[in-house]
């Protein structure tokens, strides 16, 4: 694994080799558009979910959009379940989303990720394993692509630990693809980001204290609230345009300026995970439109009844 000194190094390199080409051309003219963050539909045979799913995408068809991202976590659940499960959700997914009518682009969740768990009966020689069902479904799991003079990013933040979890981690190989690819921009350009697990969030400060209990085992030690090394990322961020960087994963509402950047955290299509309403954010997807070189949001609710009611 690459220290953090020698990774510094390698991206200084990125960014200096990027520099002369970077120069040679001039930010494009930027168009206003609208678009959709579509995420955590956690779509499952149980629960309304399918039917719920159909009425968001029903609803955000009826929106004005030039396209849709879908914040990850398409189905529920990847992890512990055999692959002829996993590809039935996402058979189930692919059906429902035709009722979206839009171009949509996919982002990697947790809850995409095949047999990490070892409850899936999976070996990690499968073919299959990880995130070869959401290549083979969706294509990469990170890229970029341009729209009216905005550049977006979709990031992978999901990282396999050796012990067969997850966590939130943006690995080596996708830094330096980033670096390189935020430093091939002409300068000034407007950055959009899409990424699931949040790299800048306040969730636990919305969350009450729990008591330990005596004799409790070890909390777990993965970090999969935020993306652990989210500092290297935003690091990247510095030198450029980011106008906004939009995250799913904790199924709220949420908006943080750390640095000039707004990280904003839509809620999900599946709320408390078709339970209801999420710590105060019900069902949902955001609305998103670009004008003046600002990224402003709405967020946008469906009409969802549980069928089963929990509270957060």
């Amino acid at each position: 694994m690459l220290d953090r000194r020698h990774f510094l190094s390698l991206l200084g390199a990125a960014g200096v080799s990027a520099a002369l080409p970077k120069a040679t051309f001039a930010a494009p003219a930027i168009e206003p558009f609208t678009f959709l963050f579509i995420t955590d539909t956690h779509l499952q045979p149980e629960l309304d979910a399918a039917k719920g799913t159909d009425m968001a995408f029903k609803k955000a068809r009826g929106i004005k959009a030039d396209f849709a991202i879908q914040g990850g976590d398409h189905v529920f659940d990847s992890l512990g379940v055999s692959k002829a499960k996993a590809s039935s959700l996402y058979d189930l997914y692919g059906k429902t989303e035709q009722d979206l009518g839009m171009k949509l682009h996919h982002t990697i969740g947790n809850h995409d990720v095949l047999g990490v768990y070892p409850a899936s009966g999976m070996a990690p020689t499968d073919p299959l394993y990880g995130k070869k069902l959401f290549e083979e479904r969706f294509g990469k799991t990170y890229y970029s692509f341009d729209h009216k003079g905005v550049h977006f990013v979709v990031l992978d933040s999901i990282g396999i630990t050796k012990d067969r979890a997850y966590e939130g981690r943006v690995d080596e190989d996708q830094l330096l693809w980033l670096s390189k690819d935020l430093n091939a921009l002409p300068a000034g350009t407007p950055i959009i980001v899409s990424v699931h697990i949040p790299l800048v969030t306040a969730f636990l400060s919305y969350v009450p204290e729990v008591p330990v209990a005596p004799n409790a085992p070890p909390t777990a030690t993965h970090h999969g609230l935020s993306v652990a090394n989210s500092s290297d990322v935003i690091d990247l961020f510095a030198a450029h345009n980011v106008i906004g960087v939009l995250q799913g994963h904790t199924h709220i509402n949420e908006r943080v300026e750390w640095r000039g950047v707004p990280y904003i955290t839509s809620g999900a299509v599946c709320g408390n995970w078709w339970h209801g309403t999420r710590m105060g954010t019900p069902e949902g997807f955001t609305v998103a439109s670009v004008a003046n070189g600002r990224l402003t949001t709405r967020y946008e609710t469906y009409g969802f009844q549980t069928v089963a009611p929990q509270n957060t």
